[in-house]
């Protein structure tokens, strides 16, 4: 894990942004802290700061350039495969003179260019630059597990991990009224839009190739071209199948030149993570949180019945209210464009624990998207088989509307989930995808716009974004719905957040369940294997049952959440009102209406918030962006 960033200029004028690349190097050092370097070819700069898991050796460091001298690397992620590739690369002709994945991904590009992508079993985000062709390759792994942002104009080319890297080499500065948009429904930032217009993020499973002045950007990897298998194994050889596969993937992602941990949860996808690595015959330590003041969202026992069972070392950090208030602040300032999934600020705080102990991480995320985890994909299989009985739920909905709905409680959470579906139940299945995708509807998110952020040409590219999400949605395989998820939430929001956060510490996390081969398998099967008879994950569940503590087979998935709303309605109350969405602040800003804002925060303080406080945080994240990138 590491940051990279870069300039690849095309005339003099260009050039000079060459002058900011040591700055905008040293603005990635908390994704790698261990060196720090750059190098520059006229025309040309690299920088890179290091975070060293395999190799840790100097000579491992980057920018690292081939024995010629010709080709320069900067590389952020971990290439699992990188054993064999070495040999057979060494069977070739090559040499090497570090042990690293570093150099193994530099020779795979002098061995077979821009095919080299899919030799790589890892996750990614890489530029190589050729001096004798005067070219520049970049490119982002499959599923989008590594971050990559670009900007290009008449006379430079650049890209970073992260977007406030960019920033430091001196771009105009403009809202991206399409991205604000997609921001408000969705409460992150989908690919390929960025916050700023003329930034944009690099798609997964894409390349980009600049040569002479010119660029080509290409997709190299979809999923849909893997499925589907006709006709699929039956069940039971698919459960053998998925033990087999998720067996290799977690033993892959245990190598490493330093200790690696796992996050454990109590959910089933930690506790699976957890007890494969515990069977690979390597000392592990297990790390988790608990919420001793709202036990609502405290899943220990369930980890600490894993961690009993297999012997596994198991830390555990108390994340009291006080704690994480502390770190609202430090939080919201280092996430590099508006992003507002709350959980954040859990991941945040057990990265900074676990990074005392460990380096690199084995984490669960992705089996929700491949197998069907979220309360959603329950939903979606029961709209797709309803029938006579949907009237019956006319009249208790026509209740629960008005009745208490939030995150805080188990039934005011039930009547929220219920009315949810009922607003997605009569929608075809591409509207209801997004409306359930979505925290705010499209209308309510427009009304907090001014006008000046409604142009014809944002609504459009908005549109078009979700057209291409949602346009293999036809309703005949719950498959759609989670390759949906694997393009749009997966990237966008689950790992960007891993991402950020665990970075903000300069934590490795690998996720065994986005191993590519696991993900086409999962998706040669037909989606009753996921999600059936009321059962989410089922595949995966079955799979590894005779392993999983019986507590833990079938529990509800409870995700990774803290009371934002009660923090939002109590202590932090005073700060939404006269700092973060206050009313003079608001009207100045001119970005959203002033009168939106009050009927949201007086929605917000109400008896029945709904998801007031997931709108509000959204607001509050963009406002803190918006002060450090326009008022700094």
């Amino acid at each position: 894990m590491c940051g990279i960033t870069g300039v690849y200029a095309f005339n003099e004028i260009g050039r000079i942004s060459l002058i900011h690349l040591q700055q905008a190097t040293h603005s990635l050092a908390h994704r790698g802290p261990d060196a720090q370097d750059s190098f520059i070819d006229y025309f040309v700069g690299l920088g890179h700061c290091r975070l060293s898991i395999i190799d840790l050796s100097a000579a491992a460091n980057q920018p690292m350039s081939d024995e010629s001298g010709r080709y320069v690397i900067v590389f952020n992620g971990e290439i699992y495969n990188y054993r064999p590739l070495r040999e057979h690369l060494m069977e070739m002709g090559y040499s090497f003179r570090t042990q690293s994945d570093t150099e193994v991904l530099l020779h795979a590009y002098r061995h077979w260019g821009k095919d080299c992508l899919h030799q790589l079993q890892g996750f990614f985000a890489f530029a190589i630059y050729d001096k004798q062709e005067k070219s520049l390759f970049i490119a982002r792994d499959r599923f989008g597990i590594k971050p990559l942002y670009w900007y290009l104009d008449e006379d430079r080319f650049l890209f970073a991990s992260e977007l406030r890297s960019i920033l430091h080499y001196g771009i105009e500065k403009k809202i991206n009224a399409a991205a604000l948009l997609a921001y408000l429904q969705l409460n992150y930032v989908p690919a390929p839009f960025c916050m700023l217009e003329g930034v944009q993020q690099l798609e997964p499973g894409h390349f980009i190739f600049l040569r002479a002045g010119k660029m080509e950007k290409q997709a190299y990897y979809r999923l849909e071209a893997a499925v589907p298998a006709t006709p699929p194994p039956d069940y039971k050889t698919a459960q053998k199948t998925l033990r087999t596969l998720l067996e290799k993937a977690v033993a892959k992602r245990l190598i490493a030149d330093v200790p690696v941990g796992t996050f454990l949860s109590g959910g089933i996808d930690s506790s699976i993570v957890s007890i494969l690595a515990a069977l690979q015959g390597q000392k592990i330590q297990a790390f988790s949180v608990s919420f001793p003041e709202n036990r609502f969202y405290d899943e220990l026992p369930y980890a600490e019945a894993v961690a009993r069972r297999y012997h596994i070392e198991h830390r555990v950090f108390e994340l009291r209210e006080y704690d994480m208030l502390h770190h609202i602040d430090p939080i919201l300032e280092h996430f590099d464009e508006p992003f507002a999934d709350s959980s954040a600020i859990a991941v945040y705080m057990i990265s900074l624990h676990a990074r005392k102990e460990v380096k690199a991480i084995l984490s669960g995320d992705g089996a929700d998207e491949v197998f069907g985890g979220y309360q959603k994909h329950l939903a979606e299989y029961y709209a797709r088989r309803r029938a006579s009985w949907a009237w019956l739920l006319a009249l208790p909905y026509a209740i629960s509307r008005h009745l208490p709905q939030h995150r805080n409680g188990f039934l005011p959470n039930k009547i929220r989930q219920f009315n949810r579906f009922m607003e997605g139940l009569r929608l075809p299945p591409q509207e209801r995808y997004w409306r359930w995708a979505s925290i705010t509807p499209y209308r309510q998110a427009l009304q907090l716009l001014q006008d000046s952020f409604k142009e014809t040409q944002a609504i459009e590219a908005f549109e078009q974004l979700r057209q291409s999400c949602t346009q293999h949605i036809d309703g005949n395989d719950l498959n759609e719905v989670l390759q949906a998820d694997l393009r749009l939430v997966l990237p966008n929001d689950m790992l960007k957040k891993v991402d950020s956060m665990s970075m903000a510490h300069a934590l490795e996390v690998r996720v065994p369940f986005l191993d590519h081969e696991l993900v086409e398998f999962a998706f040669s099967l037909p989606g009753s294997y996921k999600v059936a008879r009321g059962m989410r994950k089922r595949l995966l569940q079955d799979a590894f049952r005779e392993l999983l503590p019986e507590a833990l087979y079938r529990r509800p998935k409870k995700g990774f959440e803290v009371p934002i709303a009660a923090w939002l309605r109590g202590p932090l109350r005073h700060r939404v009102e006269n700092d973060w969405l206050a009313d003079d602040f608001v009207e100045a800003q001119g970005v959203f209406k002033p009168d939106a804002v009050r009927q949201l925060k007086k929605q917000l303080f109400s008896k029945n918030p709904g998801d007031a406080h997931a709108r509000v945080w959204a607001l509050i994240s963009f406002q803190v962006w918006w002060k450090k990138v326009f008022q700094n």
